[in-house]
């Protein structure tokens, strides 16, 4: 097939080209209907699909990151539980409500056993939280380094667990010439105690109502 031929081409009628030339036609013909059929057609529908298969893969990502919970779930109950139960058994190793008010004479006697002196040791209004009690002391003791040492250690001591937390404490030696290394400690310290079963209940039915408003 030469230019010539392609020059000479009846148009009007296709049925008399040579054989080669309509082979040659048809082959274009197809080619330019594969093209439109991909840019119009088929392109779309590959960029759906590879979103599809995005979507797949982040659907089965979730699953199974949803199917590992669900199969740990059942030991994490039960580790639940039992650190529950361990801080239940903690929280019954506190003073109890009746035995508050001699606990904090002992403290204050076990200070003035190891010769401290307490300028101050005023008990404050008791505050409930949602499983136990603290109990603001505010307090200004004098004594020696190894005296406040052996407080802490009687404190330790003492029959019932008593965690003492201090706030806003001060320790610095006392003024004069007399002093002698003497230190005084002033600020307030906290102890706590377990809250008993109406305590509670009280207190988590408070809870859930200042939720509620």
């Amino acid at each position: 097939m030469s230019g010539f031929d392609l020059r000479n081409l009846d148009t009007s009628n296709p049925g008399g080209w040579p054989d080669s030339v309509k082979a040659f036609f048809c082959v274009l013909l197809a080619v330019l209907i594969l093209v439109l059929g991909w840019f119009l057609v088929v392109k779309d529908q590959r960029v759906a699909l590879d979103a599809e298969k995005a979507t797949e893969a982040d659907l089965r990502t979730q699953f199974e990151g949803k199917q590992a919970r669900a199969v740990n779930l059942e030991p994490l109950k039960q580790q639940l539980a039992d650190m529950e139960l361990m801080l239940q058994q903690m929280l019954r190793q506190l003073p109890s409500r009746t035995e508050m008010a001699d606990l904090i004479v002992d403290i204050s006697q076990t200070a003035l056993a190891t010769g401290i002196q307490n300028d101050l040791f005023q008990p404050q209004p008791e505050i409930k939280k949602e499983f136990y009690a603290e109990k603001p002391i505010a307090l200004r003791m004098v004594g020696t380094y190894h005296q406040f040492g052996a407080f802490v250690s009687g404190v330790a001591s003492l029959p019932r667990v008593v965690i003492m937390t201090m706030h806003d404490i001060s320790l610095k030696p006392a003024e004069g010439s007399h002093a002698n290394g003497t230190l005084v400690l002033e600020g307030t310290v906290k102890t706590y105690r377990y809250l008993d079963p109406d305590e509670e209940a009280a207190s988590s039915s408070a809870g859930q109502g200042g939720k509620g408003a």
